[in-house]
Formats: structure tokens, C-alpha cells, sequence
């Protein structure tokens, strides 16, 4: 029977011992990043008093502008920035080779030719394959939606297709720029054009990238602005036969190369694990880019730049990553997904971060991730309450960083003020004057904080959905 009590005795001890060690594991576990306020601080004050950033980001844009891929222009604008790169105090600066889509828009328009005469404001969208050499000219059919189309089916054989879509929300709205070729393709149509994606016009069209589907003809598709597609659905409420001659001279050429830019600071103690942080180089053949994503991108530069510069000397590695070919294809972060899997570096990934939504007032992050991370994530987020960046949400990332998302790797998109975003995305009003100076400092701040701080903590970000 004392054999049976000690025994029990024992074990008990032995449990207690385990729930105890347990106990002190999780307490270890626990994020502290109270250590860092002085840092994020001084993070905080050297973005807001460094006046060079925003003018570099102004330079390369008034002197690149557009950077469509497979363009000379994009190029020649990625040759600039790793030159730039190289005479910084980068540990590696580098590029990966990619082959992407190249779609070039050349001459394009589109005219009402009845009941009235009126140019009208275009913009060819992206993958569009051209008009005969003398255009098309067609009576046009309008529609509210995608159900209002097969109702109509029956009379928009042999007619341009125009889509009056009112903008709800991008991931809701852009489904018609995306298919809307294809939908009036089934139904006979000989070209398609979409009502903007845009929640505010002045007369500006909007573009991005579209869609075929295999099996139906390819039809010409473009983009009008939102008076004009309301101008169009009024005539027709009115009985009026409306006309509109369309000339696209667009083609698809072979596939060209360009490249992934890759820049990195290496750990001090774990060199192997990496913070990625970016965003996409490429921009559409309209306005300069700024916006979307040349700010991202230099938010992205800067951020680590700013580290090294106050001396801070993160365990980790953080690298930035600008994207070639988001806009149309995705071939750089599919790219880069692959490159990591293969060299064994997909997992060694802890975090990664992407600006691709305007550089804006910045409100926080959205997270992608496990509860662990997005607890951690959500501690790092409390230093940025001096600049109001501290909100975390659950979902969030972004699409050069979505392929690797998916293979486990926590992910992070930046949230802005987004008020104006689609006012001037894919338009020729993307330019630089769109930004604010201080606003993009704040950018900077909030990145680098994030970066640094994820890359310099004893706790690793899990990895994993």
C-alpha cells in the first residue's frame, strides 16, 4: 500500500512538474514589445523629418511614368533603382530574371455616331485583342448587369455591348472588366465596353486587365468613363438608336523579359529567417504609376534604408522585394513563390508585408495568419499608435505576396485611408501630385516598425494558415 502511495506521489509531482514547466514555457511565449517604444519612436521622428523620400519617389516617377511589362520603360526604370540599390548599405542586392506578358494598347478610340456625334473618352483594357483596320461600327446594346444581359440576349447579337455597372465595391464591380468580354461574346456581341470601375469620375477612364475564355471569340473590350455610360443608358431609356465606332490597334506580342528587384539587410543571429516587405514595380501604360505602386514600393525601400540609418540591427533578415508584372499576369510573385520553394526558403519566410493599395494616411495592417501570429502582430501594431497606424485586422495580404500566403507564409497588406484610392487607380490621374508628403513618411514609419520589429522579436511569427 506505501509502495501504491509513493508511486501515486511521484507521478503527481512528476504532472505538477510538467504543468509547471508548461506553464513557464507559455509565459515565455508571451509578446513584450514595450522594449521597442523607443525605437519605433525614433523610427516615427527620423520618417517624418526626412524630406529626401518623398522626392525621390517624385523623381522616378516624372521620369519613368507609366511601366507596363515588357516595356522599355520598365526596364529601364528597374535598371535605375538597382543601380541606386547597389550604392546603399544593402548586405545583397539582386534581381530575378522573369518572363512576362507584353500587351501594348497603340492607337485607340471610340466615337458616338448616333443619334449625335461625340468622341468618347477610352482606354483599351488590358489583353484586349484589337479591331479590324477599320474598326467596328455597330449599334450599341446597354446593360445593368450580367443577368440583365441574358435577358436581353436575344438583341445583342451583332451589337456593342455596353456594361452601365454603378461601382459597389472593386472586388463586386471589377468582375465586369474582368468577364465582361466573354459574357457578350456568348450572346453574339461583336465588342464589349464597361462602365469604369470607379466610384467618382471626371471624364476618366479606367483600365486593368480582362479576360477570354477558351472556346469563345475574342472580342474587342474597353473602358468608357461613368458620364458616358450613363449618357448611353439615357438615350436608350429614350427609345433612341445609339451607333458607336470603335478603333483599337492593341496586339500581343511574345513574351518579354524583365526582372524581380531583391534587396536584403542580413540578421545578426538568424540570417536565415526573412521578413519580406513590398510591392509591385510594373504599373499601367496611363499616368505615372505613383500610386499604384511605385509608393508602395518606395514605402517598402525606404523602411529599411530608415533602419539602417539609425543603427538598428534587426536578428532577422529583412528583405524588400519589388514585383515585376502584377497588374497583368502576377508572373513576378508566382516567380518568386517558386524560386524559394526550390532553394528551401519558402518556410524560413516569418512575415510578409505589401503596400499595393496607395500610400495614404495609414491606419494599420490587415493579417493573414494563425491566432499566435495574429496576436503578435497585434502587440507590434500598439507602437504605431503615435501616427494612428495601430489597427490589426483579421484577413489581409495582397497579390504579389498571395502566392506564398497560400503556401503557409503569414502575410500582411498595408490599410490606408482608401477614400480617393479608386478615384485614380489604372487612370491617367495616378500622379505624383495625388500624394500627400507626410502621409507617405507615415507610410514609411508604419512599414519599418512592422518589419523591424517582426524581424527582431524572440518569438517567430508561426508559420501557417
Amino acid at each position: 500500500m506505501r509502495s501504491y502511495t509513493k508511486t501515486v506521489l511521484l507521478l503527481s509531482i512528476f504532472i505538477l512538474g510538467l504543468m509547471i514547466s508548461a506553464n513557464a514555457q507559455e509565459e515565455s511565449e508571451i509578446v513584450d514589445v514595450s522594449s521597442y517604444q523607443d525605437e519605433a519612436q525614433k523610427i516615427i521622428d527620423a520618417a517624418l523629418a526626412d524630406e529626401e523620400a518623398f522626392q525621390k519617389l517624385t523623381y522616378f516617377v516624372d521620369k519613368y511614368g507609366h511601366r507596363l511589362s515588357g516595356s522599355e520603360t520598365l526596364e529601364n526604370s528597374i535598371d535605375w533603382i538597382l543601380k541606386e540599390m547597389q550604392e546603399q548599405p544593402f548586405d545583397n542586392v539582386t534581381s530575378q530574371k522573369v518572363m512576362v506578358p507584353h500587351w501594348v494598347r497603340d492607337e485607340e478610340s471610340a466615337t458616338l455616331v448616333s443619334p449625335y456625334k461625340r468622341d468618347l473618352p477610352m482606354l483599351g483594357l488590358g489583353g484586349s485583342v484589337g479591331t479590324l483596320e477599320n474598326g467596328v461600327e455597330a449599334e450599341v446594346l446597354v446593360v445593368e448587369n450580367f443577368k440583365d444581359l441574358k435577358k436581353k440576349a436575344e438583341q445583342a447579337k451583332g451589337k456593342i455591348i455596353v456594361y452601365n455597372v454603378p461601382f459597389t465595391s472593386y472586388g463586386e464591380t471589377v468582375q465586369y472588366r474582368y468577364r465582361g468580354a466573354v459574357e457578350a461574346a456568348k450572346v453574339g456581341a461583336v465588342a464589349s465596353l464597361i462602365r469604369s470601375v470607379t466610384p467618382f469620375s471626371m471624364q476618366t477612364p479606367h483600365t486593368g486587365n480582362s479576360a477570354y475564355e477558351e472556346g469563345i471569340k475574342k472580342i474587342p473590350q474597353a473602358a468608357i468613363t461613368v458620364e458616358h455610360a450613363k449618357l448611353l443608358h439615357r438615350l436608350q431609356k429614350m427609345g433612341k438608336s445609339i451607333k458607336i465606332h470603335l478603333s483599337m490597334d492593341a496586339k500581343i506580342l511574345p513574351d518579354a523579359p524583365s526582372r524581380n528587384i531583391i534587396a536584403e539587410i542580413k540578421g545578426s543571429e538568424k540570417p536565415e529567417e526573412i521578413v519580406v516587405l513590398g510591392g509591385h514595380i510594373d504599373a499601367w501604360d496611363v499616368g505615372q504609376g505613383a500610386m499604384d505602386d511605385a509608393g508602395g514600393c518606395f514605402a517598402a525601400w525606404e523602411a529599411v534604408m530608415l533602419m539602417k540609418e539609425l543603427g538598428l540591427k534587426p536578428k532577422r533578415t529583412i528583405r524588400v522585394v519589388m514585383w515585376t508584372n502584377e497588374e497583368n499576369g502576377l508572373r513576378g510573385a508566382t516567380a518568386y513563390r517558386d524560386m524559394v520553394k526550390e532553394n528551401g526558403n519558402l518556410k524560413n519566410h516569418v512575415l510578409a508585408i505589401e503596400s499595393d493599395g496607395g500610400v495614404f494616411e495609414p491606419r494599420g495592417f490587415g493579417f493573414g495568419g494563425t491566432d499566435k501570429g495574429y496576436e503578435i502582430v497585434s502587440k507590434i501594431g500598439t507602437l504605431l499608435v503615435p501616427i494612428g497606424a495601430d489597427t490589426v485586422n483579421r484577413g489581409g495580404g495582397g497579390a504579389d505576396i498571395g502566392p506564398i500566403m497560400r503556401e503557409g507564409v503569414p502575410g500582411m497588406g498595408l490599410l490606408v485611408d482608401h477614400s480617393r484610392y479608386f478615384w485614380y487607380h489604372h487612370t491617367a490621374a495616378d500622379t505624383i501630385d495625388k500624394l500627400d508628403e507626410e502621409e507617405y513618411q507615415k507610410c514609411i514609419a508604419t512599414m519599418a516598425i512592422m518589419a523591424y520589429v517582426a524581424a527582431d522579436l524572440p518569438q517567430r511569427i508561426p508559420f501557417g494558415n
